[in-house]
């Protein structure tokens, strides 16, 4: 597992997959399925796991989260690097902070919530998270209102900041005043595009950000990391005929829960047997489990 600092290059050399975590009939972690996933993205080579909103990191035990870490860090082949989430409650996030300073790995980023914060209140917060952990954090914006462009300024030159996972989701993705001023404020080195492959040409061509994060190229890896390429070597046209093969299971996303269409879509494409949601969340409904399966199983077969 990749233990060194963060760098720009880091950011850059592969598609950030966020995916789902294997857990068996009682809901517990499984190790092996979940090394079977991992082995299937790193083989499409994509070398970065961020474990997040798709791993429903947001609802895991604070009892079963130092056995999560240990099944990823055991897993990761030595150059991939694995980033966990902590939170999103502020005690939640200082005590898994504390379970992290025994572990290498080199980031952790904050899950947002807009339930309970405020963007003074999470300037005030991630120092002191990343201060317990011992490192820099991802910072994850979301929603409009979580922070605001100088809050982002302020962690930045506070240096508790590793990088940004953008994604607040507009109806034009070219059209984002928030991100325009997040990127005139601290420029474009440590932003990532953070919802999925869709809005990548926007963010690219518009905003300047050249890294993206990716749920379906925990299907497809292989795939995803060609468009990284063809978009690093100025192809749009080969990006765009990619991005276009990610969009049906992304819709089925959009219109079923990102998070649990995933969940399934991996188990479906006979990937790894991810297993029962954990709750709060709850699994697809039976009716569309065909849709997903052949879409899954098309993004194979292009990969």
């Amino acid at each position: 597992m990749k233990t060194s600092p963060v760098s720009k290059a880091d950011l850059h050399r592969s598609v950030i997959s966020v995916p789902p975590l294997c857990r068996n009939s009682s809901l517990r972690p499984d190790a092996v399925e979940n090394s079977k996933l991992i082995r299937h993205i790193e083989a499409g080579g994509v070398s970065t796991l961020l474990y997040g909103g798709n791993a429903n990191f947001y609802n895991i035990a604070l009892s079963e989260y130092e056995e999560v870490l240990g099944q990823l860090e055991a897993a990761a082949a030595a150059d991939t690097w694995v980033i966990p989430s902590i939170g999103p409650q502020f005690g939640t996030a200082i005590d898994q902070a504390a379970i992290l300073k025994g572990y290498k790995f080199p980031t952790a980023m904050l899950l947002p919530t807009l339930a309970a914060s405020h963007p003074e209140g999470v300037r005030n917060a991630i120092p002191r998270i990343a201060e317990k952990a011992g490192i820099p954090l991802v910072l994850y914006v979301k929603d409009q209102g979580y922070v605001t462009p100088a809050v982002v300024r302020a962690l930045v030159d506070t240096g508790v900041i590793s990088w940004i996972k953008y994604a607040v989701v507009r109806e034009n993705t070219a059209e984002d005043p928030l991100l325009a001023a997040i990127v005139d404020e601290v420029g474009t080195d440590l932003l990532v595009s953070g919802i999925g492959e869709q809005p990548v040409p926007a963010h690219w061509n518009h905003f300047g950000i050249r890294s993206y994060t990716s749920g379906c190229v925990c299907v497809a890896p292989a795939l995803s990391q060609r468009m990284l390429l063809a978009m690093q070597a100025g192809d749009a046209a080969t990006a765009e005929k990619i991005r276009l093969l990610f969009r049906a299971l992304e819709e089925l996303r959009n219109a079923n829960g990102p998070i649990a269409v995933l969940h399934l879509a991996v188990a479906l494409a006979g990937i790894a047997k991810t297993g029962p949601m954990l709750p709060l969340l709850t699994d697809v409904a039976e009716g569309i489990h065909g849709d997903i399966q052949a879409a899954a199983l098309k993004l194979l077969e292009h990969s």
